[in-house]
């Protein structure tokens, strides 16, 4: 949670801004499996983490992206924001903006938050309620709406 003190000296706790992306390539979903010493460790899920203060929603979600995969993308879509307070697997009350990205290119390697990332064929994906946090919610919902178009953004 993040304590926010406002103009009037009132003070309050937020919740963190999270941000995910869903990249697919020729039929598969890059996934990072999370450091061993992160919430979640050992598990799969999306790339994705914080937003930082000084940067957009789509400059973080493509920064996270970088960091933890080592690929470049641009932001294609707005999947879903997902503000539940009881979201599953959750240490915090966070609030996620889950992004379709269009892979652009592998620039770097990953950082030292992500043990392992793979380009996992859809057909091939792990259980959906093993992956971290509730990302597979999100995967879910992409692959529910991948082969009909995506409707707007859902928000929960």
């Amino acid at each position: 949670m993040i304590r926010c003190t406002f103009e009037s000296g009132a003070t309050a706790t937020l919740r963190h801004v999270v941000l995910h992306a869903v990249v697919e390539k020729d039929g598969a979903l890059l996934l990072v499996r999370r450091a061993e010493r992160l919430t979640e460790g050992g598990k799969w899920g999306l790339p994705g983490g914080f937003l930082d203060r000084d940067e957009t929603l789509a400059q973080g979600t493509l920064r996270e992206l970088r960091e933890e995969t080592g690929w470049e993308g641009e932001i294609a879509a707005l999947l879903r924001i997902n503000s539940r307070p009881d979201r599953r697997h959750e240490d915090r009350q966070n609030v996620a903006f889950d992004f379709l990205v269009t892979p652009i290119r592998e620039v770097g390697v990953p950082d030292d938050e992500s043990s392992a990332i793979a380009w996992v064929p859809i057909d091939d994906l792990p259980p959906l309620d093993t992956l971290a946090f509730d990302h597979g919610e999100t995967v879910a919902w992409y692959l529910r709406y991948r082969p009909l178009g995506f409707p707007p953004p859902v928000v929960l």
